[in-house]
């Protein structure tokens, strides 16, 4: 991933964040039948490994478990917020004229050794800890045990687990920081009253580090 210096990530927590808040990532492989891409929800374990480990499960009959070794390279890519920016919602753009569309973004590049977990004591640990991490914010939380045993452990039976080893993490963090502050604070007013609050925010906060 091309990541001019301006727009990298501020740090290896920020990335490791957006890793959290945004959890579906897309695993790629190389396996035998060529480039393959599958949408995973990850839990991300970062006491494990110097940067954590990702851990998640996919279906049996899903070939990307049997299409990889244990060991081998994988990259999986998380997308945070991101929205088209218009060269209008910069006030410069009606001085001078010279600005155009762009897009801004947060994504962050996990590489890492992927393993396979074919065991179902560490799938029911794994099922549970996603379960706890998702259902937190719900008033009325839902457990494994509220559905009955045997079906629980059909359903185990019908995925595999698997763990990726972070070894390194590229994040690119595209918030117009090659802007002058008065237009990242003026484009971010604009996508908070648009319902881009995220985004908007992420942008707004940069402006504290930026000079006018």
């Amino acid at each position: 991933m091309y990541v001019p210096e301006h727009f990298n990530a501020p740090s290896t927590d920020a990335m490791l964040d957006l890793i959290r808040q945004h959890p579906l990532g897309i695993l790629f492989i190389n396996g035998s039948s060529g480039l393959d891409a599958n949408h995973i929800p990850f839990e991300l374990a970062a006491e494990q490994q110097a940067l954590g480990t990702l851990q998640a499960h996919v279906a049996r009959n899903n070939p990307v478990w049997t299409e990889v070794r244990n060991g081998d390279e994988v990259l999986v890519v998380f997308r945070g917020e991101e929205s088209y920016i218009s060269p209008n919602w910069y006030p410069s753009k009606q001085e001078h004229h010279m600005q155009v569309p762009s897009w801004n973004y947060k994504v962050v590049h996990v590489h890492g050794r992927i393993t396979v977990r074919d065991d179902e004591r560490y799938v029911r640990g794994l099922v549970a800890r996603l379960t706890g991490t998702h259902e937190a914010s719900e008033p009325k939380q839902w457990k494994m045990t509220d559905a009955p045993a045997e079906y629980i452990a059909s359903m185990m039976q019908a995925i595999v687990g698997i763990e990726i080893e972070i070894t390194r993490l590229t994040g690119k963090f595209k918030l117009s920081q090659n802007k002058d502050a008065e237009d990242v604070r003026s484009a971010a007013a604009t996508l908070i009253e648009r319902g881009r609050g995220a985004l908007g925010e992420s942008m707004r906060r940069i402006t504290l580090d930026q000079k006018d």
